[in-house]
């Protein structure tokens, strides 16, 4: 898609935000809010004495109204508090470059992943950086403006170049960083057909079942039956790029890569969508990571998780070399704890 195009797409989000409507109150409002009550503490001057609570209460989406999902690293990036300062202290720095700072700051913190790193420097810097995450880079590669990198550029480096077009467009928008942060999810989730009502899950909406399966596949990877062949596709500074990972034709649940080679595996859960659309997804999502992500020596499959298959689903599998189903199972144990009496606990089992 052209600049032209680019900004068409994104115009005609911005013209779903204007006063007197929900979109408006839920992201104007909240900007003024959320930036008076956490710039103060992300200003460099006070890092130094930032508290494990103050830093906690940001990652809350009921707190910093805009992002969910922050708080799942809270306790990895908490673990030491005086590294966790001294790398805002170096990501807040607008002294050195952001490429070589932002680097060095993720690589520093286990858990600070892109999205938690770039909403801390929004907040901060609200005029100067965009947030980077699923939704905004899924965004930019809908309509054309995802920028290229050459192999070995450095995570930091990338943001660089990733915050140049989100500038850019802010001010061609004529918007803030934080509202053209939200116009990704309106442009997004607005524009999606029928048959792709399950990719790029709206951020705080659960599909049931399947969303706590997703979840718990990420959070035990390493003790599944998955997890002794296939690591989750990561990077230095971005421990959940194997999650939702985001792509110009929607979301995959799950990405991984081969622990002896350079073979990809796309994996996606079945939803509420048909078997026919299931499997025209997973698709989609092997030829995209095969001329984009996947390196010359090696191949990518999928692995299709259900609950149950049908033989539409069945027959389908068969007739694709490069894609497998397994089914899954869930055991709930009732908790007896008098303190834990309000919920259940469940676990998750392929098979």
């Amino acid at each position: 898609m052209s600049d032209t195009g680019a900004l068409e797409a994104l115009r005609a989000a911005k013209a779903r935000v204007h006063e007197g409507t929900e979109a408006y109150d839920l992201i104007v409002p909240a900007r003024d809010e959320v930036l008076a009550r956490y710039g103060p503490v992300f200003d460099l001057g006070h890092v130094d004495a930032l508290s494990e609570e103050e830093f906690k209460s940001f990652l809350q989406f009921r707190n910093n109204k805009h992002w969910t999902g922050l708080y799942r690293s809270q306790a990895k990036m908490c673990a030491d508090l005086d590294v966790l300062r001294r790398a805002l202290r170096i990501l807040l720095d607008e002294g050195q470059p952001i490429g070589s700072r932002y680097t060095e700051a993720v690589r520093m913190v286990n858990g600070m992943g892109r999205g938690i790193a770039t909403a801390i420097l929004t907040v901060a810097y609200p005029n100067t950086y965009g947030v980077w995450n699923n939704t905004s880079e899924e965004g930019m590669r809908a309509i054309g403006v995802w920028p290229r990198f050459e192999r070995g550029l450095s995570v930091g480096d990338r943001y660089e170049r990733i915050n140049n077009v989100l500038t850019r467009l802010a001010s061609d928008l004529g918007v803030d960083l934080w509202t053209l942060d939200a116009l990704w999810h309106i442009h997004l989730y607005n524009s999606l057909g029928p048959e792709d009502e399950d990719q790029g899950e709206a951020e705080g909406v659960l599909f049931g079942l399947e969303r706590h399966l997703h979840d718990f596949l990420r959070d035990n990877w390493e003790s599944t039956e998955l997890g002794r062949d296939w690591t989750l596709e990561v990077e230095p500074g971005e421990p959940e790029l194997g999650y939702e990972y985001p792509t110009g034709v929607g979301r995959i649940d799950l990405l991984a890569r081969s622990k002896t080679n350079r073979d990809l595996l796309v994996i996606e859960l079945k939803r509420g969508q048909s078997s026919d659309e299931t499997v025209g997804q997973i698709l989609r999502y092997i030829g995209w990571v095969r001329n984009h992500v996947l390196e010359d020596d090696g191949s990518v499959s999928g692995l299709i998780i259900a609950y149950a298959a049908d033989d539409r689903l069945r027959y389908a599998i068969e007739e694709l070399e490069n894609v497998s189903l397994r089914l899954y199972r869930v055991d709930f144990e009732l908790l007896v704890d008098a303190q834990a009496i309000s919920g259940t606990e469940g676990r998750a089992n392929a098979t």
